[in-house]
């Protein structure tokens, strides 16, 4: 007659388990460190869009002595920088604007990151 031994297999068991725990703990922190890589990387784009809304005021503050002041860079048609970079001004005076003569906000964008500044004067 053969005798059962209640232990036979055990140590396969406890090595899968083993493995299955690492292999989670592994999945866990690879994904915290792509969410990290992608936030890292939207910091980049969210620089390079302030300073194309920037360029928008810039580039505004430069012909202020038009009265109004006008802008060929508009949402339907925004001006595009060299490194990709677009910006477009929205100019308005009066209504809803509380300065002494306008309101001008600059949007800029890049890569799906959008990034304003508004002045008043």
């Amino acid at each position: 007659m053969l005798k059962s031994n209640p232990q036979k297999g055990t140590a396969l068991y406890l090595s899968v388990i083993i493995m299955t725990m690492l292999l989670a703990i592994a999945l866990g922190i690879s994904s915290i460190f792509l969410g990290q890589v992608k936030v890292v990387s939207g910091l980049g784009y969210s620089v390079i869009a302030f300073y194309a809304a920037d360029a928008g005021i810039e580039s505004i503050l430069m012909v202020r002595e038009d009265t109004p002041p006008s802008s060929p860079c508009t949402k339907i048609s925004p001006c595009a920088l060299s490194n990709g970079a677009t910006y477009y001004l929205d100019i308005v005076a009066g209504g809803s604007c509380s300065a002494a003569n306008y309101c001008i906000k600059s949007i800029g964008s890049y890569k799906g990151t959008n990034r304003a500044i508004e002045i008043t004067y």
